[in-house]
């Protein structure tokens, strides 16, 4: 009996010692690590429900109408903290005269009447790609989840000037039964401005071969407002400012005055996803 009291008495005392051991540095280092993970997690759940944008990156497709053109555009977005996003993005897009008309014409081919249309004076079609770096920064919460977040955009980039030669078709002047497609060179102003003899739009692939390359640099600026219903969607509507300034003049129509710096406005559909 000596013998099992000794035994009991001695696993009491390992027991009562291995409770009272104190935890090692490293496993409370881990501890504070998991209470400080789980409290960050309930803080993003709370701004979450309060209506902030919490994710880690954004892409988003969108569609611009411009007051003097065209464009569309794929964005990409990083998260940095609460109110700021790093973005960059690339756009591809057209640019127009404001003098631009389109013209309607009525001719014959193989017994059929055609109407066709094409832009009178037009001397090059005006696209651009630009490829820019910026910030969205978040000025209003949605307030609520069905609410809209409204967020400030700016940055800016590089920028490509493609000028295409605009081809129209006429019928030579010396033979009515000849079709050809012409460009303006600077001295055919006769056929190339003689309503007379313009059929119509010269092959919609015709220049391609031709396109003149023009460098420049874009700023833009925006208000973008986000009514997407849950925070990892993302559809918003934008409307903002874009400047560009290229190194040469942009020659777009006969005989107007020609410009290497554009001013316009634009309203942008945006659809995108958040993860």
């Amino acid at each position: 009996m000596k013998k099992i009291f000794l035994i009991a008495c001695v696993l009491s005392s390992v027991i009562v010692s291995a409770q009272q051991k104190q935890p090692s540095p490293a496993a409370i280092e881990r501890a504070q690590k998991r209470a400080e993970k789980r409290e960050k997690i309930n803080q993003l759940i709370k701004q979450e429900e309060e209506g902030a944008l919490i994710y880690q990156k954004q892409n988003a497709f969108g569609f611009k109408f411009n007051t003097d053109g065209w464009g569309a555009f794929y964005e990409r977005g990083k998260y940095k903290n609460l109110t700021n996003t790093s973005l960059w993005w690339i756009e591809l897009g057209e640019r127009n005269h404001q003098k631009e008309d389109k013209t309607s014409t009525l001719s014959s081919s193989s017994g059929f009447l055609v109407v066709s249309s094409y832009k009178f004076g037009k001397q090059n079609n005006f696209y651009y790609l630009k490829l820019g770096l910026g910030q969205q920064k978040l000025i209003g919460g949605k307030g609520n989840r069905n609410g809209v977040a409204v967020s400030a955009i700016y940055g800016g980039g590089i920028t490509a000037g493609l000028l295409k030669p605009y081809y129209i078709e006429i019928q030579n002047p010396y033979n009515a039964n000849k079709r050809e497609e012409v460009r303006y060179t600077g001295g055919n102003d006769s056929l190339f401005l003689d309503p007379t003899i313009i059929i119509g739009r010269g092959s919609i692939t015709k220049g391609f071969g031709e396109i003149k390359f023009v460098p420049g640099a874009h700023v833009r600026t925006a208000l973008r407002f986000d009514y997407g219903r849950y925070n990892e969607l993302l559809s918003a509507i934008e409307v903002g400012l874009n400047a560009e300034y290229y190194s040469q003049k942009m020659p777009i129509m006969v005989g107007l005055p020609e410009k290497n710096f554009f001013f316009n406005a634009y309203i942008a559909l945006t659809v995108g996803k958040r993860k």
